[in-house]
Protein backbone atom coordinates (compact mmCIF):
# COMPACT_ATOMS: atom_id res chain seq x y z
CA UNK A 1 0.00 0.00 0.00
CA UNK A 2 1.76 3.22 -1.21
CA UNK A 3 1.89 5.77 0.88
CA UNK A 4 -0.45 8.64 1.08
CA UNK A 5 1.76 12.10 0.07
CA UNK A 6 0.31 15.78 1.93
CA UNK A 7 0.88 18.32 -0.16
CA UNK A 8 1.82 22.23 1.91
CA UNK A 9 2.65 25.55 0.63
CA UNK A 10 4.20 26.68 4.04
CA UNK A 11 5.44 23.89 6.49
CA UNK A 12 7.03 25.31 9.39
CA UNK A 13 9.12 23.02 11.41
CA UNK A 14 9.48 23.58 15.23
CA UNK A 15 6.68 25.50 17.55
CA UNK A 16 8.93 28.26 19.88
CA UNK A 17 8.18 32.00 19.05
CA UNK A 18 9.46 32.04 15.64
CA UNK A 19 7.77 29.31 14.57
CA UNK A 20 4.25 30.32 15.95
CA UNK A 21 4.63 34.11 14.92
CA UNK A 22 5.98 32.66 11.38
CA UNK A 23 2.20 30.78 11.37
CA UNK A 24 0.25 33.33 12.64
CA UNK A 25 1.62 35.58 9.74
CA UNK A 26 1.43 32.80 7.07
CA UNK A 27 -2.53 32.01 8.27
CA UNK A 28 -3.10 35.64 8.45
CA UNK A 29 -2.14 35.68 4.85
CA UNK A 30 -4.34 32.58 3.27
CA UNK A 31 -1.24 29.90 3.17
CA UNK A 32 -3.01 27.65 5.24
CA UNK A 33 0.34 26.13 7.23
CA UNK A 34 1.05 23.21 8.90
CA UNK A 35 3.31 23.34 12.05
CA UNK A 36 5.09 20.31 13.34
CA UNK A 37 6.01 21.17 16.98
CA UNK A 38 9.03 19.22 16.86
CA UNK A 39 10.23 17.61 20.50
CA UNK A 40 9.76 20.14 22.87
CA UNK A 41 6.19 21.94 21.62
CA UNK A 42 6.52 25.50 22.50
CA UNK A 43 11.00 25.17 22.81
CA UNK A 44 12.95 26.58 25.40
CA UNK A 45 10.16 28.56 27.01
CA UNK A 46 8.16 26.00 28.71
CA UNK A 47 10.88 25.28 31.10
CA UNK A 48 11.22 28.94 31.60
CA UNK A 49 8.77 30.26 34.46
CA UNK A 50 8.70 34.12 34.39
CA UNK A 51 9.23 35.96 31.76
CA UNK A 52 9.19 40.12 32.47
CA UNK A 53 10.54 40.93 29.00
CA UNK A 54 8.03 40.20 26.74
CA UNK A 55 6.31 43.26 25.44
CA UNK A 56 2.70 42.62 25.85
CA UNK A 57 2.64 41.21 29.67
CA UNK A 58 2.67 44.05 32.15
CA UNK A 59 2.28 41.78 35.00
CA UNK A 60 4.89 39.00 33.28
CA UNK A 61 3.88 35.46 32.34
CA UNK A 62 5.03 31.84 32.71
CA UNK A 63 6.55 30.67 29.93
CA UNK A 64 4.75 27.79 29.48
CA UNK A 65 1.00 29.86 29.21
CA UNK A 66 3.11 32.56 26.20
CA UNK A 67 3.63 29.51 24.34
CA UNK A 68 0.01 28.50 24.72
CA UNK A 69 -0.95 31.67 23.82
CA UNK A 70 1.23 31.60 20.55
CA UNK A 71 -0.11 28.32 19.70
CA UNK A 72 -3.91 29.41 20.06
CA UNK A 73 -3.42 32.58 18.04
CA UNK A 74 -2.19 30.93 15.36
CA UNK A 75 -5.02 28.33 15.53
CA UNK A 76 -7.42 30.87 15.44
CA UNK A 77 -6.18 32.07 11.85
CA UNK A 78 -5.97 28.16 10.53
CA UNK A 79 -3.15 26.82 11.01
CA UNK A 80 -2.97 23.05 11.43
CA UNK A 81 -0.55 22.77 14.86
CA UNK A 82 0.93 19.11 14.70
CA UNK A 83 2.96 17.01 17.13
CA UNK A 84 5.58 15.19 15.56
CA UNK A 85 9.29 15.23 14.65
CA UNK A 86 10.83 15.99 11.65
CA UNK A 87 12.95 12.76 10.37
CA UNK A 88 14.17 13.49 6.77
CA UNK A 89 14.32 16.15 4.60
CA UNK A 90 15.21 16.19 0.18
CA UNK A 91 15.59 19.82 -0.51
CA UNK A 92 17.28 18.97 -3.65
CA UNK A 93 13.84 19.22 -5.11
CA UNK A 94 11.23 20.95 -5.29
CA UNK A 95 8.68 20.91 -3.60
CA UNK A 96 10.84 19.92 -0.79
CA UNK A 97 9.96 16.41 0.86
CA UNK A 98 9.82 16.34 4.62
CA UNK A 99 9.16 13.03 6.36
CA UNK A 100 8.08 13.01 9.85
CA UNK A 101 8.29 10.66 12.47
CA UNK A 102 10.17 8.07 9.48
CA UNK A 103 6.05 7.63 8.12
CA UNK A 104 4.25 11.00 7.37
CA UNK A 105 5.65 12.41 3.92
CA UNK A 106 4.94 16.20 2.88
CA UNK A 107 5.90 17.88 -0.02
CA UNK A 108 5.87 21.63 0.56
CA UNK A 109 5.96 24.30 -1.46
CA UNK A 110 7.99 26.64 1.39
CA UNK A 111 10.03 25.19 5.00
CA UNK A 112 10.26 27.81 7.35
CA UNK A 113 12.75 26.27 10.03
CA UNK A 114 12.13 27.25 13.48
CA UNK A 115 13.77 24.41 15.29
CA UNK A 116 15.89 26.36 17.48
CA UNK A 117 18.62 25.93 19.95
CA UNK A 118 19.16 24.12 22.87
CA UNK A 119 21.34 25.79 25.76
CA UNK A 120 24.93 23.04 26.72
CA UNK A 121 24.25 21.94 30.73
CA UNK A 122 26.93 20.68 33.34
CA UNK A 123 24.90 17.42 33.32
CA UNK A 124 24.07 17.44 37.05
CA UNK A 125 21.14 15.93 38.83
CA UNK A 126 20.99 19.30 40.77
CA UNK A 127 20.97 21.48 37.63
CA UNK A 128 18.01 19.60 36.32
CA UNK A 129 16.02 19.32 39.48
CA UNK A 130 16.43 22.91 40.46
CA UNK A 131 15.71 24.34 36.64
CA UNK A 132 13.56 27.31 36.69
CA UNK A 133 14.27 27.85 40.77
CA UNK A 134 17.33 29.71 40.68
CA UNK A 135 18.94 27.40 37.66
CA UNK A 136 19.05 29.42 34.30
CA UNK A 137 20.86 29.48 30.81
CA UNK A 138 20.01 32.89 30.00
CA UNK A 139 21.26 35.39 32.58
CA UNK A 140 19.45 38.54 30.21
CA UNK A 141 16.44 36.53 30.48
CA UNK A 142 16.34 35.63 34.62
CA UNK A 143 19.00 37.85 35.95
CA UNK A 144 16.49 40.50 37.30
CA UNK A 145 15.07 38.17 39.53
CA UNK A 146 18.29 38.14 41.68
CA UNK A 147 18.68 41.84 41.92
CA UNK A 148 20.98 42.57 44.54
CA UNK A 149 21.67 39.06 45.47
CA UNK A 150 24.95 36.82 44.74
CA UNK A 151 24.89 34.61 41.85
CA UNK A 152 27.65 32.46 40.36
CA UNK A 153 28.04 31.77 36.83
CA UNK A 154 29.93 28.90 34.77
CA UNK A 155 31.91 29.21 31.28
CA UNK A 156 35.07 31.23 30.14
CA UNK A 157 33.61 32.39 26.59
CA UNK A 158 32.92 35.17 25.26
CA UNK A 159 29.16 34.62 26.47
CA UNK A 160 29.54 34.36 29.76
CA UNK A 161 31.73 37.20 30.22
CA UNK A 162 29.53 39.45 28.20
CA UNK A 163 26.75 37.82 30.90
CA UNK A 164 29.10 38.04 33.76
CA UNK A 165 29.20 41.74 32.79
CA UNK A 166 25.25 42.00 32.74
CA UNK A 167 25.19 40.20 36.10
CA UNK A 168 27.43 42.52 37.71
CA UNK A 169 25.27 45.17 36.83
CA UNK A 170 22.10 43.92 38.74
CA UNK A 171 23.27 41.58 41.65
CA UNK A 172 25.93 42.29 44.43
CA UNK A 173 28.41 39.95 43.63
CA UNK A 174 29.09 37.27 40.89
CA UNK A 175 31.20 34.47 41.16
CA UNK A 176 32.14 33.38 37.70
CA UNK A 177 33.24 29.31 37.70
CA UNK A 178 36.58 28.82 35.38
CA UNK A 179 37.29 24.97 34.54
CA UNK A 180 40.96 26.28 33.31
CA UNK A 181 43.21 28.79 34.54
CA UNK A 182 42.65 31.02 31.35
CA UNK A 183 39.55 31.85 29.58
CA UNK A 184 38.55 31.04 25.97
CA UNK A 185 37.19 34.91 25.39
CA UNK A 186 38.50 37.47 23.58
CA UNK A 187 41.18 39.93 25.41
CA UNK A 188 38.74 42.74 25.81
CA UNK A 189 36.05 40.80 27.15
CA UNK A 190 38.56 38.79 29.80
CA UNK A 191 39.51 42.61 30.61
CA UNK A 192 36.38 44.15 31.61
CA UNK A 193 35.57 41.17 33.42
CA UNK A 194 38.72 41.35 35.23
CA UNK A 195 38.15 45.03 36.03
CA UNK A 196 34.81 45.17 37.62
CA UNK A 197 35.21 44.69 41.28
CA UNK A 198 31.63 42.85 41.41
CA UNK A 199 32.97 39.80 39.77
CA UNK A 200 35.26 37.20 41.33
CA UNK A 201 36.52 34.71 38.80
CA UNK A 202 37.69 31.72 40.58
CA UNK A 203 40.20 29.32 38.28
CA UNK A 204 40.24 26.06 37.87
CA UNK A 205 36.90 25.15 39.56
CA UNK A 206 34.53 23.16 38.78
CA UNK A 207 30.98 22.77 39.99
CA UNK A 208 30.21 19.30 42.42
CA UNK A 209 26.42 19.94 43.28
CA UNK A 210 23.95 22.96 43.37
CA UNK A 211 22.50 23.13 46.69
CA UNK A 212 18.90 23.72 47.61
CA UNK A 213 15.78 21.63 47.41
CA UNK A 214 13.00 24.05 46.34
CA UNK A 215 15.10 26.94 45.39
CA UNK A 216 19.53 27.59 44.95
CA UNK A 217 20.79 28.18 48.27
CA UNK A 218 24.52 27.70 47.28
CA UNK A 219 27.10 25.73 45.24
CA UNK A 220 29.62 23.12 46.05
CA UNK A 221 32.88 23.59 44.12
CA UNK A 222 36.09 21.72 43.65
CA UNK A 223 39.68 22.97 42.41
CA UNK A 224 40.29 20.34 39.62
CA UNK A 225 44.23 20.75 40.30
CA UNK A 226 44.35 20.06 44.53
CA UNK A 227 40.97 18.46 44.63
CA UNK A 228 39.86 20.82 47.60
CA UNK A 229 35.70 21.48 47.91
CA UNK A 230 34.29 24.46 49.04
CA UNK A 231 30.77 25.90 49.19
CA UNK A 232 29.49 29.18 48.58
CA UNK A 233 25.85 30.92 49.19
CA UNK A 234 24.33 31.90 45.97
CA UNK A 235 20.60 32.23 45.26
CA UNK A 236 21.32 32.34 41.26
CA UNK A 237 23.22 29.60 38.84
CA UNK A 238 23.68 30.51 35.41
CA UNK A 239 25.14 27.93 33.01
CA UNK A 240 26.97 29.42 30.00
CA UNK A 241 28.99 26.69 28.11
CA UNK A 242 26.97 27.46 24.92
CA UNK A 243 24.12 26.44 22.85
CA UNK A 244 23.98 23.88 20.19
CA UNK A 245 21.06 24.96 17.34
CA UNK A 246 18.82 22.02 16.29
CA UNK A 247 20.15 21.84 12.71
CA UNK A 248 21.61 18.84 12.22
CA UNK A 249 18.88 17.56 9.89
CA UNK A 250 19.65 19.88 7.46
CA UNK A 251 23.05 20.52 7.23
CA UNK A 252 23.59 18.40 3.67
CA UNK A 253 21.44 20.71 1.89
CA UNK A 254 21.92 24.06 4.07
CA UNK A 255 24.59 26.06 4.59
CA UNK A 256 25.46 26.70 8.53
CA UNK A 257 28.39 28.23 10.84
CA UNK A 258 30.63 26.14 12.62
CA UNK A 259 28.37 25.99 15.57
CA UNK A 260 25.67 24.67 13.19
CA UNK A 261 23.65 27.43 13.39
CA UNK A 262 21.97 28.18 9.55
CA UNK A 263 23.15 31.19 7.38
CA UNK A 264 20.67 33.55 6.46
CA UNK A 265 21.20 36.24 3.20
CA UNK A 266 21.75 39.62 5.53
CA UNK A 267 18.28 41.41 6.09
CA UNK A 268 16.27 38.62 5.20
CA UNK A 269 15.36 35.19 6.34
CA UNK A 270 16.63 33.32 2.76
CA UNK A 271 19.11 30.34 2.84
CA UNK A 272 21.15 28.70 0.29
CA UNK A 273 18.11 27.28 -1.08
CA UNK A 274 14.94 28.55 -2.68
CA UNK A 275 11.88 28.42 -0.62
CA UNK A 276 13.15 27.47 2.27
CA UNK A 277 13.37 30.06 5.06
CA UNK A 278 15.18 30.36 8.54
CA UNK A 279 14.36 32.20 11.49
CA UNK A 280 14.39 32.30 16.05
CA UNK A 281 17.32 30.39 17.47
CA UNK A 282 18.33 27.98 15.14
CA UNK A 283 19.96 31.24 12.90
CA UNK A 284 20.75 33.58 15.46
CA UNK A 285 23.70 33.03 18.02
CA UNK A 286 23.62 36.15 18.77
CA UNK A 287 20.89 37.81 20.80
CA UNK A 288 18.58 34.39 21.56
CA UNK A 289 15.60 36.36 22.61
CA UNK A 290 11.67 35.59 22.66
CA UNK A 291 11.14 38.95 20.84
CA UNK A 292 13.93 38.50 18.48
CA UNK A 293 13.24 35.28 17.56
CA UNK A 294 9.20 36.26 16.87
CA UNK A 295 10.53 38.88 14.74
CA UNK A 296 12.46 36.51 12.54
CA UNK A 297 9.27 34.45 12.71
CA UNK A 298 7.40 37.62 10.91
CA UNK A 299 10.43 37.67 8.65
CA UNK A 300 10.11 34.35 7.25
CA UNK A 301 6.38 34.09 7.05
CA UNK A 302 6.67 37.54 4.93
CA UNK A 303 9.56 36.08 2.72
CA UNK A 304 7.78 32.79 2.05
CA UNK A 305 4.52 34.71 1.08
CA UNK A 306 6.22 36.79 -1.39
CA UNK A 307 8.61 33.89 -2.93
CA UNK A 308 4.93 31.67 -3.19
CA UNK A 309 3.51 35.01 -5.05
CA UNK A 310 6.62 35.11 -7.34
CA UNK A 311 6.90 31.39 -8.43
CA UNK A 312 2.66 31.44 -8.72
CA UNK A 313 2.24 34.38 -11.00
CA UNK A 314 5.80 34.90 -12.82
Amino acid sequence: MSQEIEKVRVLIIGSGPAGYTAAIYASRAGLSPVLYTGGQPGGQLTITNDVENYPGYPDGVMGPQMMEDFRKQAERFGTSVRYGLVTNVDFSVSPKVVTVDEQVTIHAETVIISTGASAKWLGLESETRLNGKGVSACAVCDGFFFRNQEVAIVGAGDTACEEATYLANICSKVYMLVRKDEMRASQIMQKRVMNNPKIEVLWNTETDEILGEEEVNGVRIFNNKTGEKSEIAISGFFVAIGHQPNTEIFKEYIHMDNSGYITTIPGSSKTNIEGVFACGDAQDNVYRQAVTAAGTGCMAALDAERYLAEIENP
